[in-house]
């Protein structure tokens, strides 16, 4: 199955949702008849974590809970029941994937709130996703790639490798970025469009490939 979410509070405009449309259509293609999913976290969003989550958070990392499928055990009250109502969809979306698909623009050096509180609701201590491959199609306002002199700023795709590795045991992680997006814009990048676009090609083309 292929999940496949987008986080940029922008519709027609937005690169990040072209670039995940590109593979979303390119896989979809390649695997007729395997399932899809698609979930708009801008549109929808999920809400963030509240005292309740928490509890249940505490309970799996107190009784060791590493089993995906047994982490209902730890709703004991009405209102972790509600904060478990939000998790379960989630987690189930999650679980049943193969691969999953997040299109997402870097807001302010790092990732969107949306994405950040759908990431909250899913990630539990000590749980693993192994198995699964995610693939991050992105939209940076300008250049962040190593050798630029924004690459130490740039705490979307570290933060995401880092949470991916750390949190799921997942590795199998790949990154499509589209650079240099202000270019269209700010008059100060106006001599930088030629690079945003060169970036932009290349992007569609791995994004497909």
């Amino acid at each position: 199955m292929l999940l496949h979410l987008d986080a940029s509070a922008r519709r027609a405009a937005s690169f990040s949702r072209k670039l995940s449309a590109v593979y979303a259509d390119t896989w979809r293609a390649s695997n007729p008849g395997r399932p899809y999913v698609y979930r708009d976290l801008a549109a929808q969003p999920v809400p963030h974590i509240g005292e309740a989550w928490t509890e249940l958070c505490d309970y799996i990392l107190e009784h060791e809970i590493t089993d995906i499928s047994r982490y209902q055990e730890a709703v004991r009250t009405p209102a972790q029941r509600q904060a478990w109502s939000v998790v379960q969809p989630l987690l189930d979306e999650v679980v049943a994937a193969d691969v999953i698909l997040i299109g997402t623009p870097m807001y302010n050096y790092s990732i969107p709130s949306a994405l950040k509180a759908w990431l909250d609701q899913i990630t539990f201590p000590k749980m693993s996703l192994e198995g699964r491959s995610f693939v991050v199609t992105g939209a940076r306002g300008g250049a962040y790639g190593p050798g630029t002199p924004r690459e130490p700023y740039d705490h979307e795709e570290r933060y995401l490798r880092d949470f991916f590795r750390g949190h799921f045991r997942v590795s199998d992680v790949t990154f499509i970025h589209a650079e240099l997006v202000n270019s269209r814009l700010d008059p100060a990048l106006a001599h930088l469009r030629e690079q945003h676009e060169q970036s932009l090609s290349a992007a569609l083309k791995e994004a497909t490939r």
